[in-house]
């Protein structure tokens, strides 16, 4: 057999599926995230008496995809629901539903601690597969490729917080080596759980300010004092741009250059060096072919940790020069929280609605911005603007450092 043969075409996202605490409809993301809304609540599902932090921000019942069965939907595990939920949508708004089971549709799932999630639960539920292995029931990615009955390569990316970036630089390269006609890329979690909560509590990075969760996600503002934990995610369609304009199917963007680096300096706190993150960013714009100055929206990692935002504004500087000054950054984690390994999907997702809206998402509860966190910021409201190019930054813990740059197709 001969080997596949390179498509140089652009790739183009084409459709996509979501679940995220400001909703589960494009539709209403994009009216919730250009409003300011926050999506931060108190825990309500288990008791938090004794965790530091008592607030996450949560998704609400994931909706069941008209292709399912009811009462079988409600047997699968919420992780399960989410990501079905948001791959049926995908691939039904880029008009690949039908004809799946024809079509080489691959995917590429970001994955972190969801296996950690299951044993989890299936502990409190009196059951034993932590310590009994075959105990274990299928995995995330073999449940939604049999569900769907899709027929091109599967494969999980772990990344911690850049999962999703990965997984999207991952389809682009089946697309590129003609592995797949079509890909379907993304990442959703539903972490917060009483470990998870009481682990990045105990380290000191979980925010404290449960007497006003809403208020609580305050990316480089100075009296920040940590993240909020979020449930969900998004799904991609993505396909060359050539089979996608003859087939007549919209483009949200086109998914123009990924960077990755890696600083190798701590499990948990981001490095104290920029150039390694900045070097993730660097990469993404070169093989976009984007000057700094060309930029019109970054949205930024910036998890409302005091160290991470300003390690985030340093590398900032070091890639945009003097255009720092003008190009807007702003942290959506200050209306979703910090989404774990489905942050980077969220956030592109944000970047395709500012696209096709034409506005920047505010950073909200941005009242007293940290000196050491001097840039273009846009807090409170959304900011009406040309917007062509969009850049997204996601920055793993252990020090995996993703960026993205998203075109608006002409």
């Amino acid at each position: 057999m001969s080997p596949p043969t390179p498509n140089r075409d652009a790739v183009w996202i084409t459709g996509l599926g979501a679940a995220t605490p400001l909703g589960n409809t494009y539709e209403t993301v994009a009216q919730n995230l250009l409003e300011g809304k926050s999506g931060v609540g108190e825990v309500t599902h288990f008791d938090v008496s004794k965790h530091v932090c008592k607030i996450v921000a949560p998704i609400q019942d994931v909706p069941i995809p008209t292709s399912c069965d009811e009462a079988e939907f409600r047997r699968y595990d919420r992780s399960e629901q989410a990501l079905l939920w948001c791959a049926t949508q995908a691939l039904k708004d880029a008009g690949c539903w039908e004809r799946r089971q024809e079509t080489r549709i691959g995917l590429v799932l970001g994955i972190g601690g969801e296996w950690l999630r299951t044993w989890e639960l299936d502990r409190e539920r009196g059951g034993n597969k932590l310590c009994n292995p075959s105990e274990d029931h299928r995995s995330i990615p073999e449940f939604l490729r049999g569900r769907l009955g899709l027929t091109g390569p599967v494969a999980t990316v772990g990344a911690a917080c850049a999962s999703a970036n990965y997984a999207l630089a991952q389809a682009q390269s089946w697309l590129a080596l003609g592995l797949a006609d079509v890909c379907l890329a993304g990442s959703c979690t539903m972490d917060a759980t009483r470990v998870c909560l009481a682990s990045f509590g105990n380290l000191g990075a979980l925010s404290k300010r449960n007497h006003e969760p809403q208020a609580a996600s305050r990316p480089f503002d100075k009296d920040r004092d940590g993240f909020v934990m979020g449930e969900g995610g998004a799904l991609f369609v993505l396909e060359p741009a050539g089979p996608a304009r003859r087939r007549g199917t919209r483009a949200y963007a086109e998914l123009a250059g990924f960077g990755a680096s890696s600083d190798a300096s701590h499990m948990v706190i981001p490095s104290s060096d920029p150039k390694p993150a900045a070097r993730a960013m660097q990469i993404a714009l070169d093989k976009a072919a984007v000057n700094p100055d060309e930029i019109d929206y970054i949205n930024a990692h910036a998890t409302s940790t005091p160290l991470g935002d300003a390690a985030e504004t340093r590398a900032l500087h070091l890639v945009l020069g003097d255009a720092v000054r003008k190009v807007p950054v702003s942290s959506t984690k200050s209306m979703t929280g910090h989404l774990l390994s489905g942050a980077a999907a969220v956030e592109a997702l944000f970047c395709l609605i500012a696209l096709e809206r034409q506005a920047i998402p505010p950073t909200i509860n941005l009242d007293n911005p940290d000196p050491e966190c001097n840039l273009c910021h846009v807090p409170h409201q959304a900011r009406p603007q040309r917007i062509r190019v969009a850049v997204s930054n996601s920055f793993g813990f252990g020090g995996s450092n993703t960026c993205i740059v998203l075109r608006k197709v002409a």
